[in-house]
This record gives C-alpha cells, sequence and structure tokens, in this order.
C-alpha cells in the first residue's frame, strides 16, 4: 500500500523540510510504498524506464527511477534538509535530481545543513545526484550517509562546484563541511569529512585552482571493478585527476577538475562501466539529465 503525506513549516530563519522514502519489491518490480513530505523536499512519481530484455535478466524485477526536487531551486542561509531513504529486501532503485543543486551565500541565519541518511538492507540503490554548486561565501554543512546490511549493492556520488567558475567566481569567503560515509552492518567501512575554506582553493595541497570535486562509492568491489573503474577513468582526463582506490571491499574514486561538467562525465563513465557486474543491467541514464 503506497503512503503520503504532507506538512509545511516554513521558520523565519530558514526552510525546514524532510522527505521519507521506502521502497519494497513487489509484483516484479520495486514499488515505491511510502512517501512523506514535511516543507519543501518531495517527489512527484515513480519512473520505470528501464525494459526487461534478455540481457537485464540477471536481475529480477524491474528497478525504480525517482527524481528528488526541492521546489524553492536552491539551498539558502539558515536552511535544513534532511532526506531519509530505506530500501527494503529485493528491491532496486535509481536516484537522481532534475537539476544542480545550488547552495546561497551565507546570510544572517548562518550555516545550511542538509542530511542525507540512505538505508540498503538486502537491495540495490543508485545514488546519482546531479552536481552541488556552492555560490561565494555559502558556508554549508552537508552530510551523505550510507548504511548498508544483508547483501546490500551500492553505487553513489557527491560531486561538488566551488563557485561560479564559468563567471570567473570562487568560493570567496565561503566554508564547506562536506561529509560522505559508507557503513556496512553497523560498522564504519568508509568515512569521509572534508573543510574547505579560503585556503584551500588555491593551495597545492588543497584545491589547487580546480573548481570541482567529487567522490564515488561502489559496494561491493574486487580487483576486477578496480581495473575497469581505472581503464575508464584514462579514457578522458581533459583537466581532470581522477584516482580508484579499494578499501575493504568497497570502491572509492576520488577526483577534481576544472570544470564540473568534466568530472560528472567522468564519473558517469565509470558508473556505465560497473553498473552490469553490480545489477546486472546495462546503464540507461536517467532522461532527466538530458533536459
Amino acid at each position: 500500500m503506497h503512503e503520503e503525506t504532507s506538512d509545511a513549516r516554513h521558520d523565519v530563519q530558514g526552510w525546514h523540510a524532510r522527505l521519507e522514502l521506502q521502497f519494497r519489491h513487489a509484483q516484479a518490480r520495486t514499488v515505491l510504498t511510502r512517501r512523506k513530505h514535511t516543507g519543501p523536499l518531495l517527489v512527484q512519481r515513480p519512473f520505470y524506464p528501464e525494459c526487461r530484455a534478455a540481457d537485464n535478466a540477471l536481475m529480477a524485477g524491474e528497478p525504480c527511477h525517482v527524481y528528488i526536487i526541492h521546489p524553492p531551486g536552491g539551498v539558502a542561509s539558515g536552511d535544513e534538509l534532511q532526506l531519509d531513504v530505506e530500501l527494503h529486501p529485493g528491491s532496486h532503485a535509481l536516484l537522481t535530481t532534475p537539476a544542480a543543486g545550488k547552495f546561497y551565500r551565507r546570510g544572517a541565519a548562518g550555516t545550511a545543513r542538509v542530511t542525507q541518511t540512505l538505508r540498503v538492507d538486502g537491495a540495490g540503490l543508485e545514488w546519482l545526484p546531479q552536481e552541488n554548486i556552492f555560490y561565494p561565501d555559502a558556508a554549508v554543512d552537508l552530510r551523505s550517509i550510507v548504511q548498508l546490511s544483508s547483501g546490500a549493492r551500492f553505487i553513489g556520488w557527491e560531486i561538488g562546484c566551488l563557485g561560479l567558475p564559468a563567471s570567473g567566481l570562487t568560493l570567496a569567503a565561503g566554508e564547506l563541511r562536506l561529509g560522505f560515509e559508507l557503513w556496512r552492518d553497523g560498522r564504519p567501512l568508509l568515512v569521509e569529512r572534508l573543510a574547505i575554506g579560503a585556503e584551500a582553493l588555491s593551495a597545492r595541497w588543497g584545491m589547487a585552482g580546480c573548481a570541482a570535486l567529487g567522490s564515488a562509492l561502489i559496494y561491493p568491489a574486487g580487483p576486477r571493478e578496480l581495473d575497469l573503474a581505472r581503464a575508464t577513468a584514462q579514457k578522458d582526463c581533459t583537466e581532470l585527476t581522477l584516482a580508484c582506490t579499494l578499501v575493504d571491499g568497497a570502491l572509492a574514486c576520488r577526483a577534481t577538475a576544472r570544470r564540473p561538467d568534466h568530472l560528472k562525465q567522468a564519473f558517469v563513465r565509470v558508473w556505465q562501466a560497473l553498473r552490469p557486474a553490480l545489477f546486472g543491467r546495462q546503464a540507461l541514464p536517467p532522461r532527466v539529465w538530458a533536459t
């Protein structure tokens, strides 16, 4: 049974929004069984664009594609957004966003905070949001926490653009605290925490003048997936530095680039190369990416 509820609240210090999603396997496909949102964070409807062709037979059931929407169009000073996603055994979902996320400059309300918790229990999740654009002087605390258990499979990334490089604007005096965590059966498998301020933008030990950074995590993975990811990453390294590392069965791909579109294209190629091995399906880019 599908459950959907809504309750809106706006605080003078910023928007407070929460979205809860649950997926289950039913009737030969994955269905969205719970959708509850508070404030401006929601999804409209699930999509099923993948055909059940013979080459997709390795994965039982049709995956569910969902687009996460933030109607205000950007995250402002003092906003607090929470996303809670849970996949039950046998389900398979692909989550993305219809456009780049935008984090505006810091105001009197202070830091903007976003927490994304993704629970995958005996299921498969593809977390493929479009890049986040951090405007000059933005103050942001962004955490993505992936909790895996009982044979879970995961491919996901976080991509950030520092400032507005097309306009010649950097992050300036902005401050970012970024976290990307991968947990397995309640234990930390890989925890990334990154603090970026003005001093890191041009320093060789920091961004070295690059405007984009990103991390992609794949689980489970082994030497074969590591070699495939590295071979894929080497195909086009235009103004891009990308390194792949295998840690306790998790494949981590980290990159910096002059342009965020080059970085995103590299991660998409890695996803396209590894998805058949992990999910038994050829990669089908979400249609919203082409709009």
